[in-house]
C-alpha cells in the first residue's frame, strides 16, 4: 500500500455517546503513530463529502483533541443520506440529475488527496461505507475506508458491542428516575418511557437493566408512602415479540389497583407494523426517511401504547416521556470511553495497514476488537428476548415471557 499521507473523517445519522470521543481518539493516535498524516473533517457526514465541505485539523486541535473525549454529539456534524438513494440525493440537491452520488463521492476523495476515509455511524452509515468502499474497490480508486460502529440500538452484525450503547442506556435510566416521579402528581397514573430501537429491544432491555439497579441502590420509605414498588417498572415491550394487549390490559389493571401507578418501558419500533396498519386503514400516510424506513416520529409508539392501555385501565393521567434525545446526546460513560478508545486505536492500525472494514468486537471471533469485513456488516440484528436476564427480569415484575412475533409471509 502507498504511503497515508492525508485523513478525513465523517459522523453520519443519528447521535450516539461516541461520535465526538471517536475523532478525539483517532486524531490522538494519529499525533502518536503517524504524526505527519494531514487530517480534515467532512462537515455534517455524507452531505458534507458530497459538497466538498471540509475543515482541517488545526495544530491546536491536535493538541488538544482528546478535550472531544469529553463531549457529546458531534464536532462536525451529521446528516442522513444514503449514496444509492440517487432520486433523494437529487431531490436534495447534493448532485445534479444524471450524477451517481457515489462518484461524486469517490471523485471528492481523489480532488482532495484523501488516503483515508474514517466513517463513525450505525449500520446505514457503515453499510453505505461499504457501498462506497466497494464503488471505490470496483473503479480502482486507491483509499482505504475504516468504519466505527456507532449506534445506541447495539444491532449491526457482526459487531457485539456497539460504541456509545452502554451510556446511552444508563443515561435513559437517569432519565426516568426523574420523570417517574411524575406518577405522583395524580392517582392512576400511567408513565409510558420511550426508547428508542427501531428493530432491536436491546436498549430498552439495557435502560431497564441499569434503571432496575438504581431502584434498588435507593432508599425508600414505605410508612410514608414512598415505595419502590410504585416507581418499578410494570411492563416491558420490545420489538422482537408480540403484545397481547388483551392479556395485558387485564394484568396491569391489577397492577393500576393496587399501587395506583402503572410505568411501562417501550421501544419506539414495537409493534410497529400493527400501528402501520392501522394508520393505513384509516387512510394515513406513513412517510418514509431516506433509507426507507417509516418516520418513527409520525408512527408515535409511545402515544399509542399509552393510549390504547391508559383508556382500558381508567388512568386519570396518561404521560409518554422520551429519553432518546437526552440519553443520545451524552457523553460517553467511562466503559464507553475504554470501548471507544481500543477501537478507534485499532481503527488507525488497521488504515495504516491497509485493511478497510468496520472496527469493533467481533462476535464470531471472540470478541476480537478487528476490522470486520464489509460484507459482513448488516443492521437488524434483534435482541435475544430468550435471553436469561432478560426473562428474569420479567418474572420479577411479573410479566408474561414474551411470545416471538410471527415470520412476515
Amino acid at each position: 500500500m502507498k504511503e497515508v499521507k492525508k485523513v478525513a473523517f465523517l459522523t453520519a445519522g443519528g447521535l450516539a455517546p461516541c461520535l465526538s470521543s471517536s475523532i478525539g481518539f483517532l486524531i490522538d493516535e494519529y499525533n502518536k503513530v503517524a504524526p505527519n498524516v494531514q487530517m480534515i473533517g467532512y462537515i455534517n457526514g455524507y452531505m458534507g463529502l458530497l459538497k466538498g465541505e471540509s475543515i482541517p485539523v488545526t495544530d491546536v486541535v491536535r493538541a488538544n483533541a482528546l478535550v472531544l473525549t469529553k463531549h457529546g454529539g458531534s464536532p462536525i456534524g451529521n446528516s442522513r443520506v444514503k449514496l444509492t438513494n440517487v432520486a433523494d440525493c437529487v431531490k436534495r440537491g447534493l448532485v445534479r440529475e444524471g450524477e451517481d452520488p457515489l462518484k461524486v463521492a469517490a471523485d471528492q476523495l481523489v480532488k482532495d488527496g484523501v488516503d483515508v476515509l474514517h466513517t463513525i455511524g450505525g449500520d446505514d452509515t457503515n453499510t453505505t461505507a461499504a457501498d462506497l468502499a466497494e464503488y471505490l474497490a470496483r473503479n480502482n480508486y486507491p483509499l482505504i475506508v475504516v468504519g466505527l460502529p456507532k449506534t445506541i440500538d447495539n444491532d449491526v452484525y457482526p459487531i457485539k458491542q456497539s460504541l456509545g450503547a452502554w451510556t446511552a442506556a444508563e443515561e435513559g435510566a437517569k432519565f426516568f428516575m426523574n420523570v417517574v416521579k411524575e406518577n405522583s402528581a395524580n392517582p392512576r397514573a400511567l408513565t409510558v418511557h420511550e426508547v428508542m430501537g427501531r428493530n432491536c429491544g436491546w436498549l430498552t432491555y439495557k435502560t431497564a437493566d441499569y434503571y432496575r439497579k438504581m431502584l434498588k441502590r435507593t432508599k425508600f420509605l414505605p410508612e410514608f408512602m414512598l415505595t419502590p414498588e410504585r416507581q418499578d417498572i410494570h411492563a416491558i415491550y420490545v420489538p422482537e415479540s408480540r403484545i397481547d394487549f388483551e392479556t395485558e390490559i387485564e394484568r396491569l389493571r391489577k397492577v393500576m389497583d393496587k399501587y395506583d401507578s402503572v410505568n411501562i418501558f417501550v421501544s419506539e419500533g414495537a409493534g410497529v407494523a400493527d400501528i402501520i396498519k392501522e394508520m393505513k386503514s384509516r387512510g394515513e400516510d406513513v412517510p418514509v426517511d431516506a433509507f426507507g424506513h417509516p418516520r418513527l416520529d409520525k408512527v408515535n409508539v409511545g402515544k399509542y401504547i399509552g393510549s390504547r392501555i391508559g383508556e382500558a385501565l381508567h388512568a386519570e393521567k396518561i404521560q409518554v416521556f422520551k429519553s432518546g434525545y437526552f440519553a443520545r446526546s451524552a457523553a460517553p460513560n467511562k466503559k464507553d470511553l475504554g470501548l471507544i478508545e481500543k477501537c478507534a486505536r485499532t481503527a488507525v492500525k488497521c488504515a495504516l495497514a491497509g485493511e478497510s472494514g468496520v472496527v469493533g468486537p467481533d462476535e464470531d471471533a471472540a470478541a476480537e476488537i478487528r476490522a470486520c469485513e464489509f460484507p459482513r456488516i448488516k443492521g437488524g440484528k434483534p435482541f435475544n428476548v430468550r435471553k436469561g436476564s432478560f426473562r428474569k427480569m420479567l418474572a420479577e415484575i411479573g410479566q408474561p415471557n414474551p411470545r416471538k412475533k410471527r415470520a412476515s409471509k
